[in-house]
């Protein structure tokens, strides 16, 4: 959990710094947070296929299976993330006059979306060794690492953005918002090399090889893509929603755009106790099943919603008491006005939803059952949310709020599906 919140300050930083320069760039790095979505789904699928094998291999006490997993996800993710960066860096510019005809974010936007692309591979890698060290039972490691390149991230942007750092007389070297991508992927470059000369060294659960990396296996490479695609696809179900709204949204023009934006990285936020709570469950889980042992398990879920439940509740009432100071931190002096009261109102609801979501998804996760959760993704999305989000803009031209309450319906109709494909009990026969 605390690693997932320490991750979570790459983006929440960038944004209180990108939000000091003006709404344009806001709305910039929201339109790439957005497209960068697309190529996640790639790291979706290795990684939710490797946290299955690598888990239940751990959990069976079949080292060198583990050894050889790891390995093989490594180069896979590799290769994966060179070809997303190519592809989306081909669509960025397109994707930008797509949303906005503002000369000036497109700018901003290029300017910071082609150095995020660039590094791609570092950040697959950067999860894949934080994978490794939670499956083998390590969760201390990446904590540390993403605890230290967080540090590096708070200091870096500053001092790469602003010509003179704010509240100081210290100069810098005023790049702007590719300054704030450069200290994103500085920080993240920095945790990956250090902890993957670790595994490399040996002075980790499981000793990875350069050898065994570059050395290619079918049959691996067959499972991480199936096993891991449905959660992928899931995933880029969802991204594709968020285009939909995004595209209804920026029909209100770049204040809009810029208040979804900053109330989304809040939300995401707000989201990583949870996050990180199902993480570590889904691996636990899988190391239950491995061992032939699904009583133990289902204890594991129960536990793992409670306990997200409980994390959620005080920051889903902090969403809903303070929504103009939690906004203000990002926006300065823009007006948040009703439009974004609401949306934090919406998104406190979708909190408690999450939880709830994350508790069971920890089942799925750690089975390799990830058919239940594209499922329910493709059904709360496009069966309501798309439908309810398109009749309430197109057809019956209501305002913004009624946009915003498309979230929850989502994520309502999402937990109801979830929980039903959980009480019928096929993930707990699930093994890979």
């Amino acid at each position: 959990m605390s690693g997932s919140l320490f991750q979570a300050f790459y983006d929440i930083v960038d944004m209180v710094f990108i939000g000091m320069i003006d709404q344009a760039a806001v709305a910039a790095s929201t339109i790439f947070i957005t497209l960068f979505w697309i190529v996640e789904v790639l790291n979706e699928i290795v990684g939710c296929s490797s946290v299955s094998m690598i888990s239940q291999a751990y959990g069976s006490g079949n080292i060198e299976k583990t050894e050889h997993v790891c390995q093989k996800t490594f180069m896979f993710k590799i290769l994966l993330a060179c070809i997303g960066a190519v592809v989306m860096g081909v669509l960025l510019p397109w994707f930008y006059h797509l949303y906005s005809h503002d000369s000036t974010v497109i700018r901003y936007g290029l300017s910071y979306g082609y150095i995020r692309l660039i590094f791609l591979p570092v950040f697959f890698s950067s999860y894949t060794v934080n994978t490794i060290f939670r499956c083998t039972g390590d969760a201390r490691t990446p904590m540390r690492l993403l605890l230290v390149a967080s540090v590096m991230n708070i200091v870096l942007d500053p001092l790469l953005m602003f010509h003179t750092i704010p509240g100081t007389s210290i100069p810098g070297l005023g790049l702007g918002i590719a300054g704030a991508a450069i200290a994103t992927v500085g920080s993240v470059s920095f945790s990956f090399v250090v902890g993957f000369v670790k595994l490399l060294r040996g002075k980790a659960p499981v000793h990875l090889r350069i050898k065994g990396i570059l050395k290619r296996d079918k049959e691996i490479d067959r499972k991480l893509l199936s096993i891991g695609f449905p959660s992928g696809l899931n995933l880029l179900l969802r991204n594709v929603c968020t285009f939909v709204v995004l595209r209804l949204v920026s029909g209100f023009g770049t204040s809009a755009i810029a208040i979804l934006g900053v109330g989304t990285r809040i939300y995401q936020f707000f989201c990583m106790p949870s996050s990180g709570i199902a993480t570590g469950s889904g691996i636990i889980v899988g190391h239950c099943l491995g061992a032939e042992r699904p009583s133990e398990a289902k204890l594991v879920i129960s536990l793992t919603t409670l306990n997200c439940l409980a994390c959620t509740v005080v920051l889903s009432a902090l969403m809903w008491l303070f929504p103009h100071q939690l906004l203000g931190i990002f926006l300065g002096g823009i007006s948040v006005g009703k439009d974004g009261v609401s949306l934090m109102h919406v998104f406190a609801l979708c909190l408690l939803c999450l939880a709830l979501m994350s508790g069971l998804s920890a089942a799925f996760y750690g089975s390799g059952e990830t058919r239940a959760i594209m499922y329910g993704s493709l059904i709360a999305q496009w069966v309501f949310q798309i439908p309810y989000a398109l009749i309430v803009i197109k057809l019956l031209h209501l305002g913004i709020s009624f946009l915003w309450l498309s979230y929850l319906v989502g994520d309502c109709t999402e937990l109801i599906t979830l929980y039903c494909f959980f009480r019928s009990g096929r993930w707990s026969k699930k093994r890979v």
